[in-house]
């Protein structure tokens, strides 16, 4: 696995700790995963508390926090390189607290939070005694425009009144607390209408509807998507997160990181098929002695996916390390590109993958079906790839059309 990093610029010690996480993940994760498949994720969350606790032991506990606040303080790039990893493993992630949400809502809470809401929230987030979510998506408004949202928060006295309906509020089951986008000002210009809010999940007038049925599943606990209503619900101004008007480029400045980790995420998700798919190929017989790696057309799956894979994650890491040097906004177009191409990248060996188990590809008796279900929104949450590929083609063409306005 770690044969596939392009990892000469990394430090001996980083190369070791990513060998070390590697078993990890092999020996104590993957193991763990027929039991999610097969039974819940409640089942077999005793025996995560405990890889838990052990993670934390290895020094190895929320890799993406600085080492001010008790993470391993990995720069962008160094925790890309973790998240691949971990992304062989759908309960990776979760096991070494940096999963979604509550990895975002750590590091807005870091940057935004007062004393007193990192005391409340950010400090039990960190050590992994409580969870999160993050309430921005509603059914009734596009979630590609996150400028255009119904729910409001309206002031009264020294509180905030908030009103609305929000779905696909990831983890929202069992959450000690939801960050919600509202609009709290709205008639300022577009994207400073919306504030961010947290609200803790015990206030009357937030009520958790139910668990999204996803492809089939209805999840639960962290493993889940939920529904909730904010009905009248009254929460004291000083759970404001950063300044009012500001919740847009709060967001913004979550996604940037997010979509780096969820990339990473992705490509170990393929590495993982790849992995499957060519151990298939191998030892599956078409005819006595003739196996499905003969096939021509599964040899040039094999050679497409490997350079797919390898691009993408070269094309994350490059991002990654713009965004270290020169900031999120500098890199907007790096990081469209990478959201829409791994994306379909890991549909696609997912897909080769899937194909060459034939039958087998289609039961729960490898994790590909459910990464096939699970993951094919990859291409949907943290903006639809239509949306990235107008972006980034709108900024490119307007450098032509400035060229040709000036003669060029």
């Amino acid at each position: 696995m770690i044969d596939n990093f392009t990892s000469s610029n990394l430090s001996e010690e980083f190369k070791s700790q990513l060998l070390e996480i590697s078993d990890f993940v092999n020996e104590h994760i993957i193991p763990l995963e027929r039991q999610l498949i097969e039974k819940s994720f409640k089942d077999i969350l005793p025996e995560l508390h405990k890889k838990r606790e052990k993670v934390k032991s290895m020094g190895f506990w929320t890799p993406q926090i600085s080492k001010e606040y008790a993470g391993m303080g990995l720069s962008l790039v160094e925790h890309g390189f973790v998240s691949e990893v971990l992304g062989r493993s759908m309960l990776g992630h979760y096991v070494f607290n940096c999963q979604a949400p509550d990895a975002g809502n750590m590091e807005i809470l870091i940057d935004h939070g007062t004393d007193e809401q990192k005391e409340q929230f950010l400090f039990p987030l960190l050590k992994g005694e409580i969870r999160s979510c993050f309430s921005i998506v509603e059914p009734d408004y596009p979630g590609s425009n996150p400028t255009w949202i119904g729910t409001t928060a309206e002031k009264y006295d020294d509180n905030y009144v908030i009103n609305g309906h929000k779905w696909f509020s990831t983890s929202a089951d069992g959450a000690a607390f939801g960050i919600v986008m509202a609009i709290t000002n709205p008639d300022a210009p577009k994207h400073k209408r919306s504030s961010q809010i947290i609200v803790p999940a015990n206030t009357p007038g937030y009520t958790h509807v139910r668990n999204i049925r996803v492809m089939g599943h209805v999840g639960e606990d962290w493993f889940s998507h939920g529904e909730i209503i904010y009905e009248d619900c009254t929460v004291s101004l000083k759970y404001l997160l950063g300044t009012e008007g500001e919740g847009f480029s709060i967001a913004q400045e979550r996604l940037g990181p997010g979509r780096i980790h969820h990339c990473m995420r992705f490509i170990g998700i393929a590495e993982r098929a790849f992995d499957l798919m060519c151990k298939r190929a191998v030892n599956r017989e078409v005819a006595p002695g003739r196996s499905l790696a003969s096939q021509q057309s599964i040899q040039n799956w094999v050679a497409e996916s490997r350079a797919e894979i390898n691009a993408s994650r070269l094309l994350v890491l490059d991002a990654a390390k713009k965004i270290d040097k020169h900031g999120q906004y500098a890199s907007r177009d790096d990081i469209s590109i990478i959201k829409f191409y791994v994306a379909n990248m890991m549909q696609r060996v997912l897909d080769r993958a899937i194909q060459v188990h034939g039958a087998l590809g289609m039961t729960s008796y490898t994790p590909l079906s459910f990464w096939w279900a699970h993951e094919r929104a990859a291409r949907i949450y943290d903006g639809p790839d239509e949306v990235h590929k107008r972006s980034v083609s709108r900024r490119i063409l307007s450098k032509y059309a400035s060229d040709k306005k000036e003669g060029g």
